[in-house]
């Protein structure tokens, strides 16, 4: 389904228009988000141009665009020159720029309230200000007592607004539409969906939310807004951002269903159905996935790592098994994020038992989310023996015990992992298993209610 917006958030949208917002020197402005901070910026202005080389201002584009990147299109004009004035007016900047220059201090009495006025020249601004005033140097103090800088005027480097300054060579005198086109950083955008599981009828409500940040330091007006669902190539991938590392995987299955959604290449497109204001330093949330009835099952997972053993029982792992398959009741892909989880107490009332992050995920995939650790469904591997064969030969057997101290029955999938160190072959296995992959061979083992299992393996090891 495509992205829509909520009651409540539509409430606070401008009127479709592909007007700019007052006091915004935006037009009709179009914004592309993509996930790993990179956003495409178009910005439609109608301009007065007079023939000859003329100098034009773009207030209003990002703080953070990438210089490199930027596109104008104007009619019958050439590009001769362009300059990305980010130096932004501040106190700070303004001091700092009057190095050198002469400024006006008012001072105000206290006592008196009587004002006098002294020019300065300052000197320096090193953690403080240093001026030269009335032939004596002084430290402008910050102390609380009322004294203020008037200056002369606003340094030519220093604009109110992010700013991209262009110098054009125009064949003809009159309006025409600008089209200004950049990549961008500092707006980005996330999935997070939410997963109310039903163990009784095996199924799962899901909602899912697109969160749109924007700090790149520019408000993008009323803006057409679009959302890519993918990670584009990037020469430029130090973006300063920390991904944790996760301990609990999310296994998927990939599917082979095509979604009902539109695509850009090979990435999925989440457009907004209404024109929006992306405020700068705001976050926005809008809607994209209302599903009931998606067919859903828990259960439990532990992995072991080759010639893992414990000296005590270790809890498996939760997992939360879906499809985001036609057939199941969702048929869309999802975008990368969170799936946090849901289930009813007792009173009915929804509590949270765990998240974990999933990949962008194509249709008719299956997922395995681990949501956390189980608290009385234990395993413990113990590596029982391992003996040389011979040159590069290892003969290991190991054994698995799993415990349930539930009230009712658990299949646990248990999964050896690191088989693809050497040549390794099961020769012997106490339940039937599956090999996966070259790296990992598993099990489904059932577990009575209040109650154990053993699993047995024999591993042959060629180097």
């Amino acid at each position: 389904m495509l992205l829509g917006s909520t009651a409540a958030a539509a409430q606070q949208l401008p009127p479709p228009s592909d007007a700019p917002a007052a006091g915004s020197a935006q037009g009709d402005v179009s914004v592309t988000i993509y996930n790993n901070d990179v956003a495409l910026v178009q910005d439609v202005r109608q301009l007065p141009l007079g023939k000859g080389q003329v100098r034009q201002n773009f207030p209003d584009v990002s703080a953070a665009i990438r210089p490199e990147t930027v596109s104008l299109v104007v009619p019958d004009a050439a590009v001769v020159e362009q300059n990305f004035d980010y130096d932004l007016l501040s106190p700070s900047s303004l001091m700092e720029k009057a190095v050198g220059e002469t400024i006006t201090l008012v001072r105000t009495n206290p006592a008196t309230g009587t004002e006098s006025r002294d020019r300065a020249k300052v000197l320096a601004v090193n953690g403080g200000v240093v001026i030269e005033v009335n032939g004596h140097v002084e430290v402008l103090r910050d102390d609380g007592l009322p004294v203020r800088a008037v200056f002369d005027r606003v340094p030519d480097a220093l604009r109110a607004r992010p700013t991209l300054s262009v110098t054009l060579a125009s064949n003809r005198v009159g309006t025409r539409p600008a089209t200004l086109s950049y990549l961008s950083r500092g707006l980005g955008w996330r999935a997070d969906c939410v997963a109310l599981f039903d163990d009784q009828s095996g199924t799962a409500d899901m909602q899912g939310w697109v969160t749109l940040r924007n700090i790149s330091g520019t408000t993008f007006s009323n803006a057409k807004t679009l959302l890519v669902a993918g990670e584009v190539g990037s020469a430029d991938d130090d973006n300063g951002n920390y991904t944790p590392r996760r301990r609990r995987v999310t296994r998927t299955t990939p599917g082979t269903e095509t979604a009902a959604r539109e695509q850009l290449g090979d990435f999925y497109l989440y457009p907004l159905t209404e024109r929006t204001t992306i405020a700068d330093k705001q976050t926005k949330q809008v809607s994209f996935l209302d599903a009931k009835g998606v067919a859903a099952s828990s259960g439990y997972r532990f992995e072991n790592a080759w010639l893992g053993s414990s000296d005590e029982p270790r809890s498996v792992q939760s997992v939360l098994r879906f499809s985001n398959s036609g057939a199941a009741g969702m048929g869309d892909a999802l975008p990368a994020g969170v799936v946090r989880v849901y289930v009813r107490d007792a009173r009915g009332q929804p509590q949270f038992i765990g998240e974990n992050r999933i990949q962008h995920t194509p249709q008719g995939s299956t997922i395995a989310l681990p949501t956390g650790d189980a608290f009385d469904v234990k395993i413990q591997p113990t590596t029982v023996s391992r003996v040389k064969q011979g040159d590069g030969r290892w003969r290991t057997a190991v054994r698995y015990k799993l415990t349930n101290a539930r009230s009712r029955p658990a299949t646990v999938e248990l999964i050896q992992g690191g088989l693809d160190w050497g040549d390794v072959r099961v020769v012997e296995d106490s339940a039937k298993g599956e090999r996966r992959n070259a790296g990992t061979y598993a099990w489904q083992v059932p577990v009575p209610a209040n109650g154990s299992a053993v699993v047995s393996a024999t591993f042959d090891t060629r180097y």
